[in-house]
């Protein structure tokens, strides 16, 4: 079937979602282990297959959560998330299902890829760069609406309100949801900033003011460069303020831009037809009690080959 999409898939959005909107009690192993994250993100991608119809799919993951270059240009990126080991604050009982995923994901043959020194979003950012279109993302990460791109075909599936409620993204539905375009959608975000990532923002601004602020002045480095000309028209206070984050917004734009050029290894991007190792997919199925989800996806995968 011709121009069916590539489906790149945030699986850290996903299984985190699954993790926390299904009860672990409500998905066990006979020996009681929790798998309420695997279900889920495999009833999610069964969903996704069905409805999207790809005939290509990667699933990224997270090699570094926190990268180095990003702490080193903003130390608080995320530092609210560190654990005491040093490591990401994860559920202990979600982290042994990430294993899980990945080892469910090889059995079916479904590529998944990560990249040292780099988040599962810079990995998708490359792809969504590079690879033929179209191109759908999907994912809970706002920061994502920066790879929409209508020329290119890419799209963002965001799942906000869940994945069968998906809002798919195109750049006139950013500009709908946040009053800029997706390519500004970087600079956006540094000047309203966002705590769940520890980016603090300009104070004093918003959504409203960063929108108009990118509207009048193009970008970041319009505004910059503005505010050093007394007659551009900044309101005192809004200017001081602006000035008083210049050293923040020197870098953070860095930080919240998604990379597009992480070295990946040749991939098999190709949707599989039926399960690359099905023995392995049957015994992890029985072992860990996910027999029904991985019918459905597969079902759905054979389903969408035809």
């Amino acid at each position: 079937m011709a121009d069916r999409p590539l489906l790149l898939v945030d699986a850290p959005s996903l299984y985190f979602r699954a993790y926390f909107g299904i009860p672990e009690s409500a998905a066990r192993t006979a020996d009681g282990q929790p798998v309420n994250a695997v279900r889920g993100f495999l009833d999610m991608l069964a969903h996704l297959v069905r409805t999207r119809r790809p005939d290509r799919m990667v699933c990224a993951f997270d090699y570094d959560w926190r990268p180095r270059w990003r702490v080193d240009l903003l130390p608080s990126y995320k530092a609210h998330r560190v654990a005491d080991s040093g490591g990401e604050v994860v559920p202990d009982t979600l982290a042994p299902q990430v294993p899980m995923v990945t080892e469910v994901l090889a059995a079916l043959g479904i590529c998944a890829v990560g990249a040292d020194g780099y988040e599962a979003d810079d990995v998708l950012g490359t792809l969504a760069t590079t690879q033929p279109s179209p191109v759908e993302v999907v994912s809970g990460d706002r920061d994502l609406f920066q790879l929409v791109d209508d020329a290119r075909r890419v799209r963002l599936l965001y799942v906000g309100r869940g994945v069968a409620k998906l809002d798919d993204c195109d750049d006139a539905a950013v500009r709908a949801r946040y009053g800029v375009p997706a390519a500004a959608y970087a600079d956006f975000a540094a000047l309203r900033g966002d705590p769940s990532d520890g980016l603090p923002g300009v104070t004093g601004v918003g959504e409203k003011t960063a929108a108009r602020l990118l509207d009048r002045y193009g970008d970041l480095d319009g505004i910059l460069a503005a505010l050093d000309e007394p007659g551009s028209g900044f309101a005192p206070g809004l200017r001081a303020k602006l000035v008083a984050a210049r050293g923040y917004l020197a870098v953070a734009p860095t930080v919240v831009r998604v990379a597009r050029d992480v070295p990946l290894p040749e991939l098999a991007t190709t949707l599989p037809a039926e399960p690359a190792d099905p023995d392995r997919l049957m015994e992890l199925a029985q072992v860990w009690n996910l027999a029904g989800s991985c019918r459905r996806l597969v079902d759905a995968i054979t389903d969408a080959a035809r």
